[in-house]
């Protein structure tokens, strides 16, 4: 498959760690130049002075940050949607704030940033969007994860929407739907069930490739989304066989 990333501009949101870093890392050794951001300016200082990657700070919670990002940015050629935030509970354990902090986070912040770039792809003739959902969303429901289901299902629709509006001028939209992947927001969750081994565990025994999943893997099926000239629309799922 030919290259297309290669000196393409490439913003990530939430580069500072988990699957956002190894995104961006993955992006910049295929030769694209990639503006890494997160709100987080400690994690996304580890990226500075890697080859390929400017860092900017960026809250995807406000428009204007968006805007000012983009505008300072210039024309992106593939727009990679990392954030996101894990709600544990049920309907009944929901709080509506916590609903609301779900969709803003989970889905409105890509709306920002795709209705930010989507001129300049427009204007350029093409580009890729790549969202990141879950198989927690429509395509399986997992217990104790409402908000997050629900969210990442939104996910999902946006993500065929932005597809089927654009497909026409040569803009591709598809979703990465992972199943358990190693990160430091998985680290987070697991020590919070208080036992820290028997949750890890739990977690690997539910995976039949027998594994938990790896944020390089995604970081390739990203870079496999934006070569994939062809393909758009779509929500893949990369989840160890969760979902056979």
């Amino acid at each position: 498959m030919t290259d297309w990333v290669k000196d393409k501009t490439v913003l990530v949101t939430a580069a500072g760690q988990g699957i956002g870093r190894a995104t961006a890392l993955t992006f910049a050794a295929r030769g694209a130049k990639v503006v890494a951001t997160d709100i987080n300016e400690t994690a996304l200082s580890e990226l500075e002075g890697s080859a390929g990657i400017e860092t900017r700070r960026l809250d995807v919670l406000k428009d204007m940050d968006v805007q000012t990002v983009v505008a300072e940015t210039g024309p992106v050629d593939v727009l990679f949607n990392g954030a996101g935030f894990v709600h544990a509970g049920s309907i009944l354990d929901m709080k509506d704030e916590d609903f609301d902090f779900a969709v803003d986070l989970n889905v409105r912040s890509m709306i920002r940033t795709i209705r930010a770039v989507l001129p300049a792809m427009l204007e350029r003739g093409g580009g890729a969007i790549i969202n990141m959902a879950s198989v927690a969303s429509s395509m399986k429901g997992v217990p104790n994860r409402f908000v997050y289901t629900t969210t990442k299902a939104a996910v999902i629709g946006l993500t065929k929407a932005v597809a089927a509006d654009f497909v026409a001028q040569n803009i591709r939209c598809n979703a990465i739907c992972p199943g358990t992947v190693e990160s430091p927001s998985l680290q987070d969750r697991l020590r919070a069930q208080g036992d820290y081994e028997a949750a890890r565990a739990a977690f690997i025994a539910r995976q039949p490739i027998g594994r938990i999943g790896t944020p390089e893997e995604i970081a390739d099926l990203a870079v496999h989304l934006a070569n994939a000239t062809y393909t758009t629309g779509q929500a893949y799922a990369i989840d160890g066989g969760w979902t056979i």
